[in-house]
């Protein structure tokens, strides 16, 4: 076999390859012969037909069989040869492949990148860090307890907090528009569901009453009919409700499987919370570890890579927002390619890393991340035995704890910042600056 490389860019390889007449012949005559113990040809007996008969007939079929294992072998045995890391499938040009003659082939295709890990002592990461304390343990009972609210009808007026049960019309320059009716509409007031001009016109109205109302839809509505527009909304609202918090008692204690004292309801209130806590802290400080990672490195990705995790993350977005299948190809590319372009540049750093570093698969690492996974549901044996039957599932937690083993690594190297703070700050973080100035100009 012979092999010509040649660099056409940082990653992209053309490579020429040339075997011998005899290492494709060779087996195209000792598959025919083989076929020929096991074809019927009217005319002649089982295992009778003569080669040349066979070959006449099979030749072209068994030829374009060989050739393509011949080409997967070969590819791989050159890409070894040149010591290549081959990033997705190549593309094959045939220059000859005509029996009696040598089988030569041009492949394209591109290569991992080569690159050096940049120094993370000079990234800066805050460490996060929090203790849960009585009061916030009340706070997470009261959320729970308004999470089982029920709703009880009342003649009062309605305000925050309060649901109105409403119908409503909305017209523009006299005419009903599509989206802008509804009937038994349920909608908790000060809960941003609709727009402020709605909720702000149901506030003080009670069960029964009418009235029409201006709403102005933002510059920047969905429906870019009503962008900028005032329309006039006919409400009439049908029912009034106030909530009613449940009792924190024996009978309340049950529904969340505690067969005991509030001691021990609040004991695994406070366990829930550690595991979300100990989570959100380790995923604040992974996100900082990453970013830094992807800031410091310049790497040109391949393009099939790309191309791959881009149509990963389309069938996320898919599944992950309830739509169908069949609607990713009107999904355009580039609202998603930023984020599969992050994620194969992220995982260029972290495979880089673990070779160079020459990380290994730390295997309590692996059953305490699976425990703890364990450890919020209801059976955790039969989680732990899912994962332990499922390959798929134990190489993603792998991947994880290899991640986990990255982010202690590089914060064992950088400059870290701790910063003590408290549970409701790290759960439930103030919006950026910039985020509250968008929505208060919205």
């Amino acid at each position: 076999m012979q092999v010509s490389l040649e660099t056409t860019g940082s990653i992209e390889r053309k490579m020429t390859v040339t075997l011998p007449t005899e290492q494709v012949d060779g087996e195209v005559d000792k598959r025919l012969k083989a076929l020929r113990g096991r074809v019927r040809i009217d005319g002649f007996r089982p295992g009778k037909v003569p080669f040349t008969v066979v070959k006449q007939r099979y030749s072209d079929s068994v030829r374009q069989e060989v050739v393509g294992d011949v080409l997967e072998k070969s590819f791989r045995e050159a890409t070894q040869q040149e010591t290549l890391r081959v990033a997705g499938l190549p593309s094959i040009e045939m220059n000859a492949m005509a029996e009696g003659q040598p089988l030569e082939y041009v492949a394209t295709f591109q290569v991992y990148p080569e690159f050096e890990v940049g120094d993370v002592a000079t990234l800066e990461v805050t460490r996060h860090s929090a203790e849960i304390v009585e009061a916030d343990i009340d706070s997470m009972i009261e959320v729970i307890r308004e999470q089982q609210k029920t709703w009880m009808d009342s003649e009062a007026k309605a305000e925050e907090g309060h649901k109105v049960i409403v119908d409503f019309e909305g017209s523009l320059d006299g005419e009903l528009f599509e989206g802008g009716t509804a009937e038994d509409f349920e909608l908790e007031l000060g809960s941003g569901r609709m727009l402020k001009d709605f909720e702000a016109a149901l506030l003080g109205m009670s069960a029964g009453e009418e009235k029409v109302a201006d709403v102005t839809f933002p510059e920047d509505y969905q429906a870019e009919n009503l962008q900028g527009k005032t329309a006039q909304f006919k409400l009439s609202v049908k029912a009034v409700q106030i909530a009613e918090l449940p009792e924190v008692n024996a009978e309340f204690i049950q529904q969340f499987g505690v067969d005991g004292s509030m001691e021990m309801f609040r004991d695994e209130v406070k366990g829930n919370m550690e595991r979300e806590l100990s989570n959100t802290l380790k995923g604040r400080l992974k996100q900082q570890v990453m970013n830094g990672l992807a800031d410091m490195h310049e790497i040109d990705l391949p393009s099939t890579l790309v191309t791959d995790e881009l149509k990963r993350v389309k069938e996320e977005f898919a599944q992950n927002s309830g739509a169908p299948a069949e609607s990713l190809q009107n999904l355009p590319d580039d609202l998603f390619k930023p984020q599969a372009e992050r994620r194969v540049k992220l995982g260029l750093i972290v495979g880089e890393i673990i070779r160079q570093k020459d990380m290994q698969r730390d295997q309590g690492r692996v059953d305490a991340m699976l425990e703890t996974l364990a450890a919020s549901y209801e059976d955790p044996q039969e989680l732990i035995s899912y994962y332990r039957n499922t390959p798929q599932a134990m190489q993603t937690l792998e991947a994880a704890v290899m991640e986990e083993m990255i982010v202690d690594w590089v914060v064992d190297t950088a400059k870290v910042t701790d910063e003590q703070s408290d549970f409701n700050s790290i759960m439930n973080p103030e919006p950026a600056a910039a985020e509250v100035a968008e929505e208060a100009a919205a």
